[in-house]
């Protein structure tokens, strides 16, 4: 009779079948990535699969680490790992520890050789670096006529400035004939004498997004006189006419933000420029205003009839000055007049006739003082108020006191 099994035994017995199998322990699949989902635990789930079968995969996340790309549907990549059973479900799956894009490890060997070089010839310097004009006219855009990289970038740039004129050559951007037509592309906008460049297109896979990192192009783009945005693949993609081009931006449509300014934000920047400058020009007039009106007192005191009228008041002045102290002279002299002459008056021989007093004086006229002046016989003659008299001396006394 034969041995009846349970699930769990049959599961347990298959797994370890494929453990101890060294082969699929450690395994190399290459295939097609399908129903990729990014689990919030951090693991990845996908199916890899080619034309006629698939297999289901798991990448934990602590395999993650060494994952440089983020998985998407249709990618071709080599799956490095080990084959498994998980018990619970009866299902085998590849565990993946390690993924690379299938044919990349010789493109990324091209592509670090072509960095490196162009590195030393100095065309990714900083200083051969064209600065993004702040306000543009006209805006080149070099990428596929159709597609999302060429929608973004319009309704974008349109969004933000509706004033900017967008000129877009149609380039191919993927196969043999991408890199002549990029090329193109630049020298076809450059004669336009666009402001400024984009040159770019959506994501893919490296060799899909390979024109972008030959020689040629970061060379036309390094000797293009018009600044270049580079804006190629998503924001994990780097190619190297990142490098070269003047600014990277992450996607097409951060490219259009980068080359176009927000026109609202120009208006406002606009207004305060006008506010300041019309604050700026009023203050400036004010100022020479004042030192006109300086300048003009100044004219005015320097001409000469001003001069003469200055001079005129300084001889009112000088005149007024000399009449007020030849009356303060004069009436000092009046007042010391008005003394001496009373003082006189109280001396006048006239004022003691007045008083009744006489004068007396020899038939000469010299004045007699003393009694011992005269003699007997003498002819005298004393004045009197009213007149003079004439007189004899008949006789002296001496009056003692």
């Amino acid at each position: 009779m034969k041995n009846i099994y349970s699930v769990t035994q049959v599961n347990s017995y298959i797994r370890n079948m494929f453990t101890q199998d060294f082969m699929l322990q450690s395994i190399r699949v290459r295939g097609e990535i399908s129903n990729c989902k990014y689990h919030s635990s951090g693991h990845i789930y996908f199916t890899l699969k080619d034309a006629k079968a698939a297999i289901a995969c798991v990448m934990f996340a602590g395999s993650r680490s060494g994952l440089a790309f983020r998985l998407q549907e249709g990618q071709q990549v080599v799956v490095d790992g080990g084959m498994d059973v998980y018990e619970r479900d009866g299902k085998y799956q590849l565990y993946a520890r390690a993924i690379t894009r299938d044919g990349t490890g010789q493109l990324y060997e091209r592509f670090e050789q072509l960095k490196r070089e162009l590195a030393e010839l100095g065309m990714f310097a900083e200083e051969y670096k064209r600065p993004i004009p702040e306000i543009i006219r006209t805006l080149g855009v070099v990428t596929a006529p159709t597609g999302a990289a060429v929608r973004d970038i319009i309704q974008i740039a349109s969004r933000r400035n509706p004033y900017v004129q967008m000129i877009l050559y149609p380039a191919i951007v993927q196969g043999d004939q991408a890199v002549a037509s990029i090329i193109n592309g630049i020298h076809a906008l450059t004669a336009f004498s666009v402001d400024v460049i984009i040159v770019g297109r959506g994501g893919g896979s490296i060799e899909d997004l390979w024109a972008f990192n030959e020689r040629e192009v970061a060379q036309a783009i390094f000797d293009c006189p018009v600044p270049i945005i580079s804006a190629v693949g998503h924001e994990t993609d780097t190619t190297i006419a990142d490098f070269a081009a003047d600014l990277r931006a992450p996607t097409p449509s951060a490219a259009a933000e980068l080359a176009v300014c927000e026109f609202s934000r120009l208006e406002e920047k606009m207004e305060e420029y006008a506010t300041a400058l019309y604050r700026g020009m009023m203050g400036r007039c004010e100022r020479y205003r004042r030192r006109a009106e300086m300048l003009g007192a100044l004219l005015r005191g320097g001409s000469p009839a001003g001069r003469l009228k200055q001079n005129r008041m300084y001889l009112m002045r000088l005149e007024e000055r000399l009449q007020a102290s030849m009356r303060r002279q004069l009436d000092g002299k009046r007042h010391i007049l008005a003394l001496y002459t009373e003082k006189l008056r109280g001396l006048s021989p006239l004022d003691k006739l007045s008083q009744g007093f006489s004068w007396v004086t020899d038939e000469h006229g010299r004045g007699i003082r003393d009694v011992d002046e005269t003699r007997e016989g003498q002819l005298l003659v004393i004045h009197m108020k009213n007149g003079i008299v004439h007189a004899r001396v008949e006789g002296k006394d001496r009056v003692i006191r």
